[in-house]
């Protein structure tokens, strides 16, 4: 395999699967052997666009494989709604899967799908394509050498006007929106968030239905603190769509505008210079590593790449966690996020091999890396 491309098939042709279609068409270790979409001629005009004309369309990957079809792996660029279903199906019919974010809507699909990759014995990998920050990794590498992290803190200011399911969503920042912040957040703390305390709001002059603004406190291991500061509806010096951010530890601070390079100064104050190495960035860097890992792995490599499906199921606990909070007004532990989701998980559970993995986890907060 290393000898020649990764052959892909996309599953979703719309506005994000064009921008997939690029970037798979940029990366000459990647090729399209395939596009899926419920709307073939919606296919057509994007594979058409992206310069895949010709490439085989269907409206399931199933339809492609019996057609013989020879792909490698899979690039999920469906709606939320649809990932657990075309994920699933795919592990099951023997390839890794590189999905768009977030995984699912519900933590409990999430677990699910962590149960079918390890059924499966394939690769599932989630683009949390903010990770993928030349400014990321150079922060990161700034906050190593400043030591413990006590505090981060990320304000996040913007005004779009999206209309559509957004505008009737009931909490449209932190469901639709948060999930980049909180995920970066994980990343840059390297902890795992163990509480969260939100309150949730609308300001008068909001065009959403639902709460556009929200303010949150997440509690991390290592007694590190992590707050969010978050509107949709805050016209007037916005800040990036990465947010606003701010470090401080032990041996003194960082800050990164979410567009420019970084910059840290320790307590004696000196700059710590922030580097930015010529690295694939946003989905260009989730393809690039989930091509590498698919790679490795066929080569017999234990590799874990940034958004696999174990790792990532926190970031949308996060979010669960933190709408619970903004409806009941209290203090909400992941560890309970967690918990009520698998059971749902069991519940909810329709194939008996994916339901038997479930049933034999002895910790699920073990298999999802909390504890």
């Amino acid at each position: 395999m290393s000898e020649r491309p990764l052959r892909l098939i996309q599953v979703g042709a719309g506005g994000m699967g064009r921008a997939w279609l690029a970037a798979i068409g940029a990366d000459p270790e990647v090729e399209l052997v395939g596009l899926i979409d419920l709307d073939t001629a919606v296919a057509e005009s994007a594979a058409g666009a992206a310069g895949f004309g010709g490439v085989p369309i269907a409206t399931a990957v199933s339809e492609l494989l019996a057609a013989g079809v020879a792909a490698d792996a899979v690039v999920n660029v469906t709606v939320p709604r649809a990932h657990h279903p075309v994920n699933t199906a795919v592990l099951a019919a023997g390839l890794p899967v590189l999905c768009e974010k977030p995984l699912a809507d519900s933590v409990a699909e999430c677990l699910s799908m962590v149960a079918a990759a390890e059924q499966s014995g394939e690769l599932l990998m989630v683009s949390q394509s903010r990770r993928y920050w030349r400014a990321v990794g150079a922060l990161r590498r700034q906050l190593a050498a400043l030591g413990p992290i006590a505090s981060a803190s990320c304000q996040f200011s913007k005004a779009p006007h999206f209309g559509g399911f957004r505008a009737e969503m009931p909490y449209p920042l932190l469901v639709d929106m948060a999930i980049h912040q909180f995920d970066l957040a994980r990343h840059l703390i390297g902890r795992e968030p163990t509480a969260v305390f939100a309150r949730s709001y609308n300001p008068s002059w909001s065009w959403y239905a639902g709460d556009a603004s929200a303010a949150v406190i997440f509690e991390f291991g290592d007694g590190v603190t992590f707050t969010y500061d978050g509107s949709w509806c805050t016209p007037g010096l916005e800040t990036s769509w990465n947010g606003a951010w701010r470090f401080g530890a032990a041996r003194g601070s960082a800050g990164w505008d979410g567009d420019n390079v970084p910059q840290a100064e320790t307590d004696d104050g000196m700059a710590v210079p922030g580097d930015l190495p010529d690295v694939p960035e946003q989905i260009a860097g989730s393809l690039a590593e989930f091509a590498d890992a698919v790679r490795s792995r066929a080569a017999g490599e234990a590799v874990t790449p940034n958004g696999e499906v174990h790792t990532n199921v926190l970031s949308v606990a996060m979010v669960e966690a933190a709408v619970r909070s903004a409806e009941t007004g209290v203090r909400v532990e992941l560890a309970t996020i967690i918990e009520d989701a698998y059971a749902r998980a069991l519940d909810d559970e329709r194939n008996p091999a994916v339901r038997a993995v479930l049933a034999s986890w002895t910790s699920v907060q073990e298999v999802v890396g909390l504890v």
